[in-house]
Order: C-alpha cells, then sequence, then structure tokens
C-alpha cells in the first residue's frame, strides 16, 4: 500500500504540473468563461449598461381618434411567471406620449435629444379597426423588442376597436394571455382515467444534466488517453523493466488509475469553480431569472448519483485504456489501438445526448443497464426521466460488478502486455503468454 501510495502521489503532481493539463484546463475555463459573458459583452459593445431602459414613442393623432386614445391606455398584461421574474427588478417600458402634430417643438426636441425614440402617425379611417399605422424616426430603425411591443399593443387596440364595448379590458387582455398544455401518459388500455398528469422536469434539472453530461465525457476520455499514453510511453522508453523490479504490475496500473482520477476531479473542480465565479459576478446575478432558472427546483439527487456514475464509470473505461496501453510497444500505436474504447466513449456520450428530449425512450432505458453506456443514461433518467429506486439499484450493480470483473482482465492483461514488445499482440497471443506465465 505504501508503493500504491507513493505511485498515486507522484502520478498525480506529474500530470497536474504538464502542460497539456494546464494549458486545457486553461481553455476550458476560458471559453466557459467567454460564453457565459457574451450577453454583458454585447451590452458594453452596444453602450448599454445594463439598466432598465424606458423607451419613449410619440403618438401624434388629432383630438379625438380613438385608436390614438386606447393606444396612449394600453398595459402590457403580465403573466405569473413575468411578474414572478421582474418583482424585485424594474423592467424594460415603453411608453407612449400624445402630440398635437409632427411640428410640436418638444417632439423635436426630444427627437434630437434622443429622448424619444420615434413618432407614430395615423393614416385615415377607412374601416373597422386600426387604421395604417406608421413610425418615424431619426435612423428609419425599430428596435425588434420596442417592434413586438408595438405590435401586441396595436392588436390590442384594433381588438377593443371591433367589439368596441362588449368586451372590458381585463377580457381583451385575457385574450392575449399565453395558454398553457399540460401532458397526460396514456395507460396500457389507452385511456387516460387512471393515470395522473405528467409534470415536466424544471428548466435547471435539463441544464445540469446537460452540462454533467458533457463533463464526464470531456473527463473521462482525457483522464483515459492520459492512462494509456503514461503506460505506453513508459513501455517504449524501457523504463517499465525498472519500474516493475520495485513495484508489481499490479500496483503499477490502479496507481496510477487512481493517480488520474484525482487528476479528473481537480479538473472537474476547477471548471465547477470557474462556473459558479462567473455565476457570483455583478453584472450576471439575474442570469439565472433571465433564463427561469430556479436552484431551488433542483433535484440534488442527480448530483449524488451523477458522482457515483462518474467514479464508477470512470473506473470502467480507465481500466480498458490501462489494459490497451500495456499491450502497445509504440506510442505512435496508440491511437488506433484505443480507437474501440473511444468508440464506447462515444456511444456512452451520444445515446443520452441525442435523448435529452426522450429521457424515457427504450433506447435510453436498454442502455442504462449496458455498462458501457449505463453512467451516463442513467444520469439522464434520474435528472429528468422517470426512473423508479430499484432501477437505479439494479444499474448500479451491474455496473458495479462489471468493473470488478474489467478489474481483474485488466489486470492479467496488464502484467502480460508490460513486458511483451514488438507488434501489438492479438488477443490469442495474449491468452497464450497468460498461460505460458501463468497468471
Amino acid at each position: 500500500m505504501n508503493k500504491m501510495g507513493t505511485i498515486i502521489g507522484f502520478t498525480f503532481k506529474n500530470k497536474v504540473r504538464t502542460k497539456s493539463f494546464l494549458i486545457t484546463t486553461l481553455i476550458l475555463v476560458l471559453l466557459l468563461s467567454i460564453g457565459m459573458n457574451i450577453p454583458y459583452f454585447i451590452k458594453v459593445f452596444r453602450g448599454d449598461d445594463g439598466a432598465a431602459k424606458n423607451t419613449q414613442i410619440g403618438v401624434v393623432a388629432e383630438q379625438g381618434n380613438r385608436a390614438a386614445e386606447l393606444l396612449l391606455a394600453y398595459t402590457p398584461p403580465v403573466t405569473a411567471d413575468a411578474a414572478d421574474a421582474n418583482a424585485d427588478e424594474e423592467a424594460d417600458k415603453v411608453t407612449f406620449t400624445a402630440y398635437a402634430s409632427a411640428e410640436d417643438a418638444a417632439l423635436k426636441q426630444g427627437l434630437e435629444n434622443e429622448d424619444i425614440a420615434g413618432y407614430l402617425t395615423f393614416a385615415a379611417q377607412g374601416g373597422e379597426g386600426v387604421p395604417p399605422v406608421t413610425y418615424h424616426s431619426k435612423d428609419g430603425d425599430l428596435d425588434g423588442d420596442v417592434q413586438s411591443y408595438l405590435q401586441t399593443a396595436l392588436q390590442q387596440v384594433n381588438t377593443q376597436l371591433i367589439a368596441g364595448d362588449k368586451l372590458t379590458q381585463e377580457q381583451v387582455a385575457a385574450m392575449f394571455a399565453p395558454v398553457s398544455i399540460a401532458t397526460q401518459q396514456l395507460s396500457a388500455d389507452g385511456t387516460d382515467g387512471a393515470s395522473e398528469p405528467q409534470e415536466s422536469k424544471p428548466i435547471i434539472n435539463y441544464v445540469i444534466v446537460y452540462i454533467l453530461l458533457i463533463l464526464f465525457f470531456m473527463s473521462i476520455t482525457m483522464t483515459g488517453n492520459m492512462i494509456s499514453a503514461e503506460v505506453t510511453s513508459e513501455k517504449s522508453s524501457r523504463i517499465m523493466e525498472i519500474l516493475i523490479t520495485s513495484a508489481s504490475p499490479l500496483t503499477q496500473m490502479f496507481g496510477k488509475v487512481i493517480g488520474i482520477f484525482l487528476v479528473g476531479l481537480l479538473q472537474i473542480a476547477i471548471i465547477s469553480a470557474s462556473i459558479a465565479a462567473n455565476l457570483l459576478l455583478p453584472h450576471n446575478a439575474g442570469v439565472l431569472t433571465d433564463f427561469d432558472l430556479d436552484l431551488g427546483q433542483l433535484n440534488y439527487g442527480i448530483l449524488v448519483y451523477g458522482l457515483i456514475l462518474y467514479v464508477l464509470g470512470y473506473f470502467l473505461y480507465a481500466l480498458m485504456y490501462a489494459a490497451v496501453g500495456s499491450i502497445v510497444s509504440r506510442t505512435e500505436d496508440l491511437g488506433q489501438a484505443v480507437m474501440p474504447v473511444m468508440m464506447f466513449g462515444f456511444i456512452n456520450f451520444y445515446v443520452p445526448l441525442f435523448s435529452i428530449s426522450t429521457p424515457d425512450a427504450m433506447l435510453v432505458k436498454v442502455a442504462s443497464y449496458v455498462p458501457i453506456t449505463s453512467p451516463l443514461s442513467m444520469l439522464l433518467r434520474i435528472g429528468i426521466g422517470e426512473v423508479a429506486f430499484w432501477e437505479i439499484a439494479i444499474s448500479l450493480v451491474i455496473l458495479l460488478a462489471t468493473t470488478f470483473v474489467l478489474g481483474w482482465l485488466a489486470a492479467k492483461i496488464y502484467r502480460t502486455g508490460v513486458l511483451m514488445y514488438g507488434k501489438r499482440p492479438s488477443i490469442k497471443e495474449i491468452r497464450k503468454a497468460m498461460k505460458a506465465y501463468k497468471i
């Protein structure tokens, strides 16, 4: 155990100090930081300080113009979600101000000082509803958000003009309120009387699952390649022949696997810390609210089971990488040798990634019990699917048992492969060598 501890410590320190680890981690942190701050950068380049804006729009119409009067009295409908999101902060507003004519001195002064974005004029009334409306501004452009606001306001005015006094303002506003659609799963006989409505998972769970899928895939792939490259380089430089005189091949293999596992955990911790640090920046304080993300709705079981699945999944793939690396004598041949293991890793990643909108599909359910795909597929089902505890337990038991069996097999291949040089041996040659060495 003392020798294994020495190997773990040496492997961890050696890999953490390498330029490849430092540069890769730094690039990932920079990319994440840039991506999370893109909205702020856009505001800075546009000269927007992030404060709520009050866009002033003039309304030029003769006195008694019914459409203009309704537009000036327009109040946008507020949904429950919008009220919660803007409870503590003032949202951007569009306000209307009436002017007698386009030659009004106050209107011209406001346009010159850019206090007024533009003004609206109405054509002659030619029938029911709102007459043709024209927007006038210095640059001739209409901001997308302002345009959407004006269209909604004019549509409501149009409805009020046509409906007359038959509908109240609240009834007209209710006509434009969004309608929610619930989902309900049919029972086996095709009826839905006995089934309960299926509630959609909070958006925060989708985000966390998506981030964990990417993090775990990248970590397992990068650390796995580290292990195989480390073993192959020691073998090709003949250092392995010296190392096995002081520590058994089994101790070396598990020492490297555990040491690089700690490297992977450190990298995940650094990336997670960078995400948290960016979220704590003042200009990102409301990013969760802007995207309707509530940490209080997070299923923390995702994090607990995610850690367990990551550990088991890491050792499953790391042992395969170590076994493959031990039978390769030249680093030039390593890429081709580890390709099958990498293909397993891609399958493990792409099955849940492309099924994130259908986590209860049959493909995902089957993949959650297959050891090479269960780490990430079961993570998807736990996060945003419907899964019973006994299903999770069975998946973990299968994955754990497979990892132990693969560890036993990888140890045998490792002990045989580290002393085999020349061309990459076939499976038949490895078995023959095992029998010769009585392994």
